[in-house]
């Protein structure tokens, strides 16, 4: 075969291979760039309630509610350096928009303001292991925005699905009571680890959209060079997935939701990653797709599609090389 299709089938292979994994991840830097102000914020909340409970099992204690004037505050974050199981100290700040009648300002916008301080509230009582009531929530948000709680409530449910892979669950529907559920069945509800923190089922979800995109194995430099693009450096405490090398290499395969061996052959020793049993256990492949096609608002069929695509390139790389021999 002439060496120019040659190169030009490995360059189209090689485009392909690239957008799929720009799909595979585009859903952990959403996650890192437009919620850790919430999950940060969410953090710092649990740990100034005196007598948090930091069981597993949640529960329902007296607690203060918000105020009907007020928001949760919501400070920016300059470094991604600090871990979100360090900060601790819950914060109301006075509306800015509310507390000037001359301010005008689009309700949409305001509803979407609203959304983030549902977020943030859900959040921090995930922190303390408690749950939310209905009655609480309509509270927060005051009685103005009492017409718009379904779609407010509904937004704020979506994100924490796309950013941390965890469903908005109702726990009791006579007094409407809610708790958020990880979509894999790791320990302590997705934090791993016990005591506070926030879940890392959305980073599980994202490694195995890799590993499925680049052909059910990828190795670990391949892994560590697309999670740096988003921020997610090995060694490094990341906001809300805490240290990434120890939850990849050590946590993640202790628990068998990721199988991490040796390359076959490689001198100096190299590694790569599979599924591991529990990730074929509590998921599919379909479900992978069809969350990483959730978090980047097209369809599980694109993200396969492109899959399909790189198979093929590899399919038709190796029958050039037969060829040439």
């Amino acid at each position: 075969m002439p060496r120019g299709h040659k190169n030009k089938r490995h360059a189209r292979k090689k485009r392909h291979q690239t957008r799929g994994e720009a799909q595979a991840c585009k859903g952990v830097q959403e996650t890192v760039e437009e919620i850790p102000e919430a999950a940060e914020k969410s953090s710092a909340a649990s740990q100034s309630q005196p007598g948090a409970d930091s069981s597993s099992t949640p529960e329902a204690p007296e607690r203060a509610t918000p105020s009907a004037s007020s928001t949760l505050s919501i400070s920016s974050i300059e470094s991604h350096e600090s871990s979100f199981e360090e900060s601790d100290e819950f914060q109301e700040k006075e509306s800015p928009v509310e507390d000037q009648p001359c301010t005008i300002r689009p309700h949409q916008e305001m509803v979407a303001g609203k959304v983030i301080v549902l977020l943030q509230y859900l959040l921090h009582n995930y922190n303390l292991k408690q749950f939310t009531t209905k009655e609480d929530m309509l509270k927060l948000l005051t009685k103005k925005y009492e017409d718009d709680f379904p779609e407010i409530f509904r937004k704020a449910s979506q994100k924490l699905e796309d950013a941390f892979a965890m469903e908005v669950r109702e726990v009791n529907s006579s007094n409407p009571t809610y708790n958020l559920i990880s979509k894999l069945k790791l320990p302590n509800n997705g934090r791993i680890r016990a005591g506070k923190g926030f879940p890392k089922t959305a980073f599980v979800m994202c490694v195995l959209g890799i590993i499925l995109v680049k052909g059910n194995c990828a190795s670990e430099e391949e892994i560590w060079q697309i999670l740096k693009t988003k921020r997610i450096y090995p060694g490094k405490k990341h906001c809300i997935f805490g240290e990434p090398r120890k939850l990849l290499t050590h946590y993640l395969v202790k628990l068998n939701y990721l199988e991490y061996r040796q390359v076959a052959g490689s001198d100096p020793p190299r590694y790569e990653f599979l599924w591991g049993p529990k990730a074929y256990a509590e998921t599919s492949k379909v479900k992978v797709l069809e969350y990483l096609a959730k978090t980047n608002q097209t369809t599980p069929g694109a993200i396969s599609a492109l899959y399909e695509e790189v198979l093929k390139g590899d399919r038709e790389q190796t029958e050039a090389r037969d060829e040439d021999n």
